[in-house]
């Protein structure tokens, strides 16, 4: 497009024409450099910012790359073309999406910005064509942090230009070639499984799809495809993998959508070390493409020991405060909490904080109140002080055992001692989210520091005591730990599974199992599970038969791709690493889903809604 062609000010409310010549970008918003200087350049972008110095106009112009600062200079006077290009570029307001030609020159060093990539240079415009116009945007997306998250997902589209998401993304997508090219490497294939199949119970609610042509059938959403893949080693595909969406209807938080993506994997003929490795190998390459060490070695820490030192399977190694258990010393003072809590079966527990004295009366009640979140009835504490002593809180009940209790806290002066009192699952749950809360609260985590850790030897089960029997802790496919299962099956909560996590400073990236391969140990643990033959039957047939005709040993993991992009970012929220992602309450603001459906469509599918909601 020429510039004689282009749209005068007073008639920019026109749509323009124009060539598609202009759309040929030479370089992207974030490419141009020093060595570029001398150059003429063409790009296209949107107008981050809008700055008249008196005759001279600056743009800041953004693509997804970066931002490129171009100048528009006042027009010497008879240049007609000059004078038209200028008026034009004072029309221009953030977002527009726009198209220039010009020569690339050297800013000067008195103007040089350091916050660019491409803050030596800036582009002296010669043409300027206007591809499209914005209204007011509802936020600049150089703001959104004074923009509310439903604000910022109703509007993603003016959300995704921010260099933050865009990096997001964009390490995504890098991250998951990575993942790809590891495994092809090292000869697994990729095989997608339906979205499309029956609900079975795997530990949350399904997403339910009525079967419009199956007469009161439903299909479920996959909460993972575990029992597919399991049928594909079966198949004798050997090793397999996919990079999959899978759907879980559960209450959701920081790290949780209730559809996610996920590196799925399996392999026959193996062991835990194999599909440790392999993991290990993946994690490697994308620790590498994101800039971070991996260690060489992966430390293994067995469930009993990070329960007992950490209060949770999925530990965060990168500071102290492990769980003490100090029933001996508390056995010995007449504090009915400690007492009562020992007599009745439970345990007591405690915590050291450093420098956790300067934390005020205000803040350790608050603190006991938090705890109530986690089951605890409150929160005991007192200070170190000098000379051995303590000071607050319940300091005159720990007079007798103060100076031993110090000693085996490793104490000193300035500290925070934490209790736990009850039951022994209430007080690991309540100080070990305590040690991460105040690791977080205290700054103690230092940015850029990973610390990685296998977590093997899970218990089989666990029992429900709301219901009265056992649940899988992992899921009903994990193969028991074989010498176990041959001495305690009387005893099924001492039976240690052949599961492993993979942990990341407190968040679990991925677990996964050696499988049962065997219909009889399968049908053994589903009838501890309190799944009769019939029920097996009627949810897992499909499973047991295959099983019957030589299944391989096999097993596998899968990744949270979403989990595992969030760390590599450092992103607080996992919403910050997924495109389009559901608010904690499960809607998406940008398209208003969940939505109603009308009558008719519900009647096709033979379904009508009980108790509707009237209408406002």
């Amino acid at each position: 497009m020429n510039l004689k062609d282009l749209t005068p000010p007073n008639r920019i409310g026109k749509i323009m024409s124009y060539s598609k010549d202009v759309l040929k970008r030479t370089h992207t918003c974030g490419q141009l450099r020093s060595s570029d200087i001398d150059k003429d350049v063409q790009m296209c972008g949107w107008v981050r910012s809008y700055r008249d110095h008196g005759g001279v106009l600056f743009i800041d112009l953004r693509d997804r790359d970066g931002v490129t600062q171009v100048v528009f200079d006042s027009p010497e006077d008879g240049d007609a073309t000059g004078q038209q290009r200028y008026e034009l570029a004072d029309t221009l307001r953030n977002e527009w999406v726009i198209a220039i030609s010009g020569t690339v020159r050297p800013r000067g060093k008195d103007r040089i910005n350091p916050k660019l990539d491409t803050g030596e240079i800036e582009i002296v415009a010669t043409q300027l064509t206007i591809l499209n116009r914005s209204e007011s945007v509802p936020f600049e997306p150089d703001e959104f942090g004074k923009t509310s998250e439903d604000t910022r997902l109703q509007y993603r589209y003016i959300d995704l230009r921010r260099p933050e998401m865009t990096r997001a993304l964009r390490l995504r997508h890098k991250i998951t070639t990575a993942m790809r090219n590891v495994l092809d490497a090292d000869g697994f294939v990729e095989v997608e499984t339906p979205f499309l199949t029956r609900s079975t119970p795997e530990g949350a609610r399904d997403f339910l799809v009525p079967a419009r042509m199956q007469e009161e059938g439903f299909y479920a959403l996959p909460q993972s495809p575990q029992l597919f893949k399991q049928i594909l080693m079966v198949g004798g595909l050997d090793k397999y993998y996919q990079v999959v969406r899978c759907f879980r209807d559960e209450d959701l938080r920081a790290d949780r959508q209730p559809e996610f993506t996920q590196l799925d994997l399996e392999m026959s003929f193996c062991n835990e070390e194999d599909v440790m490795g392999v993991t290990n190998d993946v994690l490697r390459k994308v620790c590498e493409v994101s800039g971070i060490k991996f260690p060489e070695t992966v430390d293994v820490m067995r469930y009993d020991e990070a329960m007992k030192r950490f209060g949770t399977d999925r530990p965060d190694l990168r500071f102290g405060m492990e769980l003490i258990e100090i029933d001996d010393l508390a056995g010995a003072t007449e504090f009915g909490v400690f007492t009562n809590a020992i007599k009745s079966g439970g345990c007591v527990q405690c915590v050291c904080v450093p420098g956790g004295a300067e934390l005020t009366r205000k803040e350790t009640d608050a603190l006991a109140e938090w705890s109530k979140m986690f089951g605890a009835k409150g929160l005991a504490v007192t200070k170190v002080v000098a000379g051995k002593k303590l000071e607050t809180g319940i300091a005159k009940f720990l007079a007798p055992i103060a100076e031993q209790l110090i000693e085996k806290m490793g104490a000193a002066e300035g500290d925070l001692l934490c209790f736990g009192a009850d039951t022994k699952k209430v007080v690991l749950r309540v100080l070990g989210e305590l040690r991460c809360k105040m690791a977080r609260e205290r700054k103690m985590l230092a940015d850029g520091d990973y610390k990685w850790i296998w977590i093997v030897d899970f218990p089989l089960v666990e029992y429900n005591e709301d219901e009265k029997r056992y649940d899988a802790l992992h899921h009903p496919f994990t193969s028991p730990n074989i010498d176990d299962w041959n001495d305690r099956q009387d005893k099924p909560e001492t039976i240690r599974s052949r599961a492993y996590d993979i942990v990341c400073n407190g968040m679990e990236m991925g677990g996964g199992s050696i499988r049962i391969h065997d219909t009889k140990m399968q049908s053994k643990v589903f009838e501890m599970l309190g799944i009769g033959a019939e029920e097996a039957r009627e949810k897992f047939g499909f499973l047991l038969d295959a099983l019957k005709f030589g299944a391989p040993p096999h097993g596998g993991l899968a990744l949270g791709l979403d989990r595992v992009v969030m760390s590599m970012i450092g992103a607080s929220s996992i919403r910050d690493v997924i495109a389009f992602p559901k608010t904690q309450r499960g809607t998406c603001p940008l398209t208003n889903a969940p939505g109603r459906v009308d009558e008719a469509q519900l009647a096709e599918l033979n379904l009508k809604i009980a108790n509707p909601v009237e209408k406002p």
